[in-house]
């Protein structure tokens, strides 16, 4: 009895002092970290009302134009210009437009093109002293108000810079001053002609921010107006009216555009960020 005693109380020993042996060899319990949260990049909300101005300086190609001479009897003499020229000029211009997202938007500008002086040449006959080939010099202005109603594909922002394409299509009413003839039977002056037209444009360029809701804006845009009536028939030379082919302006433009809505040069709202969450 007295060993069975002995063999339990041995074993109940070995048990006590084996069990914190064998726990100090086993793992530490691992803490396993969750992965990173996702960030969910919020989009931009672009749109708005804008408001724009502009000025720039363009050059002016006359397109020719074409006149009767008339005679006591038929048949009348058509004539053209031998030569015309018209030299650069400023405009100023005003709009309003929408940013419907953030790569589209449309606007309607109004542009005030200042006088751009015209002097050209015609070749026909002169009576004095007798019938004889003569040239004339032909001087005038023109200045015009373009109305265009405009859409643009802005490509992209790239630090703060978004270049653009567009076209527009409107109206332009066109003022020629009073022309100037000069030859050999003396000098003469036609009344300029006036009057509404077609119109249309392309344009490239970029914007730059400069505040949060204010972008510079510069670019090139080219504008053709068709002919019309260039000055009126003048009873001392028998002569008119005349009428141009058209004409194309290249203009050079620099502007501020001032957004009221969402702009893409804010900056993007702050994103969603949840709280990271550890796992045992």
């Amino acid at each position: 009895m007295f060993k069975t005693a002995r063999m339990a109380l041995l074993a109940a020993l070995f048990a006590g002092l084996a069990g914190p042996l064998f726990a100090a060899d086993l793992p530490e319990p691992q803490i396993e970290e969750a992965p990173p949260p996702v960030v969910e990049q919020q989009p931009i909300d672009v749109g708005g009302w804008y408001i724009r101005g502009d000025i720039d300086y363009h050059w002016s190609h006359f397109g020719g134009s074409d006149y009767t001479t008339y005679n006591a009897a038929a048949p009348q003499i058509p004539g053209s210009f031998a030569t015309g020229k018209l030299k650069g000029s400023f405009s100023a211009g005003a709009g309003v437009g929408y940013q419907v997202n953030q790569y589209f938007r449309t606007d309607v500008t109004f542009d005030w093109m200042g006088k751009s002086d015209f002097q050209g040449s015609t070749n026909g006959f002169c009576a004095t002293p007798t019938v004889h080939a003569c040239t004339s010099s032909d001087t005038s202005s023109y200045s015009a108000m373009l109305l265009l109603a405009n859409a643009y594909v802005d490509i992209g922002t790239w630090h703060g810079v978004t270049p653009y394409v567009g076209a527009g299509i409107g109206g332009a009413w066109v003022k020629w001053d009073t022309l100037h003839n000069t030859d050999d039977d003396g000098s003469f002056e036609h009344s300029g002609g006036k009057g509404w037209r077609f119109a249309y444009a392309l344009m490239a360029g970029a914007s730059y921010c400069l505040t949060d809701q204010v972008k510079l804006d510069v670019g090139y845009r080219y504008s053709h107006i068709n002919g019309g009536k260039m000055f009126e028939y003048a009873s001392d030379s028998n002569v008119g009216p005349g009428y141009d082919h058209g004409i194309s302006v290249h203009e050079v433009r620099g502007g501020l555009r001032y957004q009221f809505g969402q702009s893409d040069c804010a900056p993007p709202p702050e994103p969603y960020q949840p709280e990271p969450i550890y796992t045992k």
